[in-house]
């Protein structure tokens, strides 16, 4: 079955009954469901990707629709001001495709849609009023699911309060819906000042050709990328696949910054990787790739606690729960599961 994108639509009848803020939509661009050489979650890493399985309808006490804290965090119907220096606005619920591994399931799919003039100006009115903010980074969802003229005037609209703000455009479509970064798209990104593109990769099956020009499209009108990947159980967790990832996006001109430990999501943990498997994977790595190639092995604290280098921030683990230090200073429990 197809969706009217063209995408795949799966089965939804797995997750009926299920909270709804738990809920994903089902769907996969075209493109990136050919990625898959199995429909099997379980034997294709990109298959588990994209298609549902059971562990989704177990939801462990610890965790949340919401894992970290977005909604603390709500500032107006569409902003979130977590960290003093920069905030997060939600510009668009949707995706091309959907992640099963998502974190922010309490928007993603069912968030409202895209941002209204009104939420806009809601959100710029706090902005004017908090110098304190110097980076924005665009997300939802996928800010690329909005067409480039709607994207242009969101990102004019906050260059009009600061033409100093440094911008970040959090998206996947270079690896799920390549054929979206068009010149045109490239072109108006790079007509702004200090803009940058974060992309989502986590596997090097998804550097494909289209991948790598696309990318190749908005590096040459002057936007760095960056690289977000998950740590992921049964995609990534090996050495071997995280080398060639990183490696490959180093060559496509892509730096890797951050490898992130699963968040507590709620029907995720069949994706977590022990933390100790994380710090031995960075340790191996680090006798096979240079600086350059090496992102930060970070987690999200829980409740809200920050963002943190595992390796640094592990105080001590215990029986059931690694200890980290967070920004605050404070101490935060991230479950282990045994």
């Amino acid at each position: 079955m197809r969706n009217p994108q063209g995408g795949r639509q799966l089965d939804g009848e797995l997750l009926r009954g299920v909270e709804p803020l738990t809920r994903l939509p089902f769907g996969a661009s075209r493109y990136y469901a050919g990625l898959a050489q199995s429909d099997d979650p379980n034997a294709d890493p990109i298959a588990a990707q994209f298609v549902p399985r059971p562990e989704e309808l177990v939801s462990l006490p610890y965790e949340s629709s919401d894992p970290l804290s977005d909604r603390r965090f709500l500032v107006t119907s569409r902003l979130v001001h977590h960290y003093r220096d920069r905030a997060l606005l939600l510009v668009n619920d949707r995706c091309a495709t959907y992640c099963r591994h998502c974190f922010r399931r309490h928007f993603t799919g069912h968030g409202g849609g895209r941002l209204t003039d009104d939420q806009l100006a809601e959100a710029c009115a706090y902005l004017a009023r908090t110098p304190s903010i110097k980076e924005l980074l665009l997300s939802g969802g996928d800010p690329l699911m909005l067409a480039d003229r709607e994207l242009e005037g969101v990102i004019a609209r906050l260059k009009e309060i600061d033409p100093d703000y440094i911008i970040r455009v959090c998206t996947r479509m270079p690896v799920v819906l390549p054929s979206r970064m068009t010149d045109s798209l490239a072109s108006m990104l790079g007509g702004f000042d200090s803009v940058w593109m974060v992309i989502h990769t986590n596997h090097p099956r998804e550097l494909t050709n289209e991948f790598r020009e696309g990318v190749r499209r908005v590096i040459r009108a002057g936007v760095p990328i960056l690289n977000q990947s998950v740590l992921l159980r049964g995609i990534n967790d090996d050495a071997d696949t995280l080398e060639a990832l990183f490696r490959g996006l180093v060559r496509a001109g892509v730096k890797p910054y951050y490898l992130f430990q699963g968040d507590l999501a709620a029907g995720t943990a069949h994706f977590r990787v022990p933390v100790e498997r994380g710090i031995a994977l960075m340790h191996e790595l680090r006798g096979r790739l240079s600086g350059m190639a090496l992102p930060t092995y970070a987690v999200d604290l829980p409740g809200g606690g920050g963002k943190v280098p595992v390796e640094s921030a592990l105080v001590r683990t215990e029986a059931d729960a690694y200890v980290f230090s967070g920004p605050d200073g404070g101490e935060y429990r991230y479950p282990r599961e045994i």
